[in-house]
């Protein structure tokens, strides 16, 4: 057994929500300095070059990517021989709240979504996702996701005899529809399987998988390519001005389903595709 405190999960989940918020992940970054060498468009190339400038002033200057700094999501990977000394919920509200608090972040979320919509003041709660793994370390992942994007995104339940080609024109369907109010260029998270709520879930892990990144499953990775291709043909591109380049990648994750289901969700995620992860390693003393 190894034993981990709950103010060092407060503290690198502050840290991460900053980190998050300032900073394009390395492979965002490839992603989009290739798409700019190969874009069609002069208006997109323009484009896709001022997303890279501003990606590096915010690096720079410590500044948000983006004015929406989103409502936080915190996936935790807890090793099943981990002890946390404290509270694990409380450690990461209070380091979401350090973080939007203590690094300037924009305060979005509001306590009760249907009357008064009051502003919590903190950007708290967070929406936690925990899953037991394997060994005695916390991995912990933050995914700061704006509204521009998500308000693009849907899920629907498909019948079985929909099979492989209702998965794909969702997705294109969902894509046309939000493309060009969702900042793209985009990474197109899917999920398929489970119900209604796995599906969900997962077309929001697979904005989690790193740009490039195919699914293992070579049928799938086939048809995450084949989806890329045609969302590119749409001619919707960089910032919704035209182009080639109206996603960076289609990541697809799956699930096994009740025979008489077929559910889809697709998440939209904007050209500013922000998360961070760290890891603690539990120690032989509590």
């Amino acid at each position: 057994m190894k034993y981990l405190r709950a103010d060092q999960i407060e503290a690198l989940v502050r840290d991460l929500c900053v980190k998050a918020a300032t900073e394009l992940p390395g492979d965002v970054a490839v992603a989009l300095l290739a798409a700019s060498r190969r874009e069609s468009s002069p208006l997109g190339c323009e484009v896709l070059g001022a997303i890279l400038r501003n990606a590096e002033l915010a690096r720079k200057n410590r500044m948000p990517l983006c004015q929406d700094t989103g409502l936080t999501y915190v996936f935790l990977e807890v090793g099943q021989d981990l002890h946390i000394d404290g509270d694990i919920r409380e450690a990461v509200t209070k380091g979401v709240s350090r973080g939007y608090t203590e690094g300037y972040l924009r305060k979005s979320v509001v306590r009760d979504p249907l009357f008064c919509r009051e502003n919590t003041g903190d950007n708290t709660p967070p929406v936690i996702h925990t899953d037991v793994v394997p060994g005695s370390d916390l991995v912990v992942t933050v995914l700061p996701k704006g509204t521009g994007s998500e308000n693009m995104s849907a899920v629907k339940m498909l019948t079985p005899s929909a099979g492989i080609a209702g998965v794909e024109d969702f997705v294109l369907q969902t894509v046309r529809h939000g493309a060009p109010n969702a900042c793209p260029p985009l990474v197109v998270g899917v999920g398929v399987g489970g119900m209604m709520d796995t599906a969900a879930l997962l077309a929001k892990k697979a904005l989690l998988r790193p740009v490039g990144h195919s699914n293992p499953d070579s049928e799938i990775a086939l048809m995450e390519r084949r989806l890329l291709a045609v969302i590119n043909n749409l001619g919707v591109g960089p910032g919704g001005f035209g182009g080639s380049t109206t996603a960076l990648a289609v990541h697809i994750e799956t699930y096994p389903t009740h025979i008489g289901a077929l559910p889809v969700a697709v998440n939209l995620q904007c050209h500013a595709a922000r998360r961070a992860t760290g890891i603690l390693r539990g120690s032989d003393g509590p």
